[in-house]
């Protein structure tokens, strides 16, 4: 495909020029007017710079001399104080099609190569705006901003804000409606949650326990093996007493399987264990010296969003050596960027069981979802 950018004093002009290098088989990628010249900031020149596509094959069989039936000039149409307009020749289906391929095969080929990818429509910037705001990676935002691309020339380049947000929501979901997702699925007894220092793990815990046994009406019961943190006893303690739930402590595995005998007759319970420097791989290890996680265990893993992307990785593949079913994400009321859970999600192909936006005990708890995920990456656009 060639792409190149035009210079006109206005849009009609600019149309000449394509239509002169390009032919009427050029696509119009993008338009915006610049200022130019002028002396101390004064007398600027006001021009119109388009970026204009033109598909190799096209290129080679094109005949400047005839100019095709199903092309239609609209430069004529085109207002002088526009600042951004889109423009596109009319095409036949599977000639927009192919165009649409190409486009997206050399903006893929582009970006592998560390070249400057030509600027999307202003209508599709944004759209990037937002994914570049909450922290998309740039795989995610390929695919997805080539889809957005596709759906706006398939509509004649022309879409309303609503329509593309639209589109992007549905777009976004697709890439993780396929993992499952999910809270407690009571297909195992012990409910044990697990995650570095100071993520909310015994507040989100009580959350749990509380939905276990208000909403689903489950006899529950707790075990912490959190021997570390003076008051994280006694805070799981006063949990217990709200709740009227018993509460066993364990010290070592033996202490974990004479606790699990003694609550032998509860529907569910849940597991607290103690936080510890995620980069420290012993610590990992010590868990399995204190819970049996081959008796019936379903693991939670307890991500708090304030954290960076690249530690939640790393706290991921620390933690990976226990068998992971589900994660959790803590403190979304204290960021306002929540790209990382959706990366997180899409890279390692393990759902969300909740999302937890506050203290409060039991409420501060969503239950998660590909649907939930979006809504609080877009600030509940949808």
């Amino acid at each position: 495909m060639k792409v190149k950018k035009f210079m006109a004093a206005s849009m009609p002009d600019a149309m000449k020029q394509i239509r002169t290098e390009l032919g009427n088989d050029a696509v119009i990628l993008n338009s915006r007017v610049v200022y130019t010249g002028g002396v101390l900031g004064f007398f600027k020149k006001r021009n119109i710079e388009v970026m204009a596509a033109l598909d190799a094959n096209q290129e080679s069989e094109q005949k400047p001399s005839v100019k095709p039936a199903a092309v239609q000039d609209h430069s004529d149409d085109y207002k002088g104080n526009t600042e951004d307009a889109q423009f596109s020749s009319l095409k036949t289906s599977d000639e927009l099609i192919r165009e649409i391929s190409s486009l997206k095969q050399m903006m893929s080929s582009l970006a592998s190569s560390n070249q400057a990818i030509p600027v999307h429509p202003e209508a599709i910037r944004k759209a990037q705006f937002i994914l570049d705001e909450q922290e998309i990676d740039k795989s995610v935002q390929d695919h997805v901003l080539q889809a957005l691309l596709e759906k706006w020339y398939l509509r004649g380049a022309n879409a309303k804000d609503s329509e593309i947000e639209a589109w992007l929501h549905e777009e976004l979901i697709k890439q993780i409606e396929d993992i499952p997702f999910e809270g407690i699925s009571f297909s195992k007894k012990y409910i044990n949650v697990a995650g570095p220092t100071g993520v909310g793990k015994t507040t989100t815990l009580a959350k749990m326990a509380a939905e276990c046994v208000i909403k689903h009406r489950k006899k529950a019961a707790f075990i912490t093996a959190d021997t570390y943190r003076i008051a994280a006893i006694d805070q799981l303690k006063t949990y217990a007493s709200i709740l009227n739930m018993p509460l066993e402590v364990c010290y070592t595995i033996e202490d974990f399987r004479q606790a699990a005998d003694k609550l032998k007759e509860f529907d569910v319970v849940l597991i607290d264990t103690a936080g510890r420097n995620f980069r420290n791989k012993q610590y990992v290890e010590d868990l399995k010296n204190v819970i049996d996680f081959e008796n019936e265990m379903e693991t939670f893993l307890v991500l708090s969003l304030t954290s960076k992307q690249k530690d939640m990785e790393e706290i991921y593949n620390q933690f990976s050596i226990i068998d992971i079913d589900k994660l959790i994400f803590t403190k979304a009321d204290e960021t306002s960027t929540y790209g990382s859970m959706y990366n997180i999600i899409h890279k390692y192909k393990k759902g969300a069981a909740y999302i937890t936006n506050g203290q409060d005990v039991p409420d501060d708890i969503l239950m998660a979802g590909p649907e939930a995920i979006v809504k609080q990456l877009m600030g509940n656009k949808k």
